[in-house]
């Protein structure tokens, strides 16, 4: 088995945030949904950066009015601040005001990383729990950084 995998960036992000957010101390189940969150809000930025979308007046002016109360916490992971809400099922990160789900995430690593998966999130494991948790909190996107598959700048 090789020890390279060919894959884009989103899902190698979801799962390096879920290893970091687990080596924070949060559970794996909570973390999955943890770093599909980063991964979106980080392609969002991408994409904001890249002049694919922006931000207009009126979706500034809806995101300060949203309810910050009602058990909406925001965690910081890779330097995006996370929303989430504490579930029957325990703590889900928001994507559009609605908790992700644990199970989808898992079938969408599984469709990404196919049978290197595991492989990958050991590896994962292997350079979070190399660092204590402050500095692996304050390094972890500059880690992804160097690890994350390239891509040529402006695209």
């Amino acid at each position: 088995m090789a020890d390279v995998i060919e894959i884009n960036r989103a899902p190698v992000l979801t799962i390096w945030a879920a290893v970091v957010a687990e080596g924070l101390g949060f559970d794996w189940e909570q973390t999955m949904v943890l770093g599909r969150a980063v991964a979106g809000l980080n392609a969002y930025s991408r994409g904001v950066s890249l002049e694919l979308y922006w931000h207009t007046p009126e979706a500034e002016r809806k995101r300060r009015r949203m309810p910050q109360e009602g058990g909406v916490l925001q965690i910081d992971l890779l330097h995006q601040a996370v929303p989430s809400v504490q579930t029957p099922d325990g703590l889900r990160a928001l994507s559009k005001d609605q908790p992700i789900s644990q199970a989808s995430v898992g079938r969408y690593l599984r469709g990404k990383f196919e049978d290197r998966l595991d492989h990958a999130r050991k590896a994962m494991d292997r350079l979070a729990q190399s660092w204590p948790s402050e500095e692996l909190a304050w390094n972890a996107y500059a880690l992804y950084e160097k690890f994350r598959p390239s891509i040529p700048a402006g695209v």
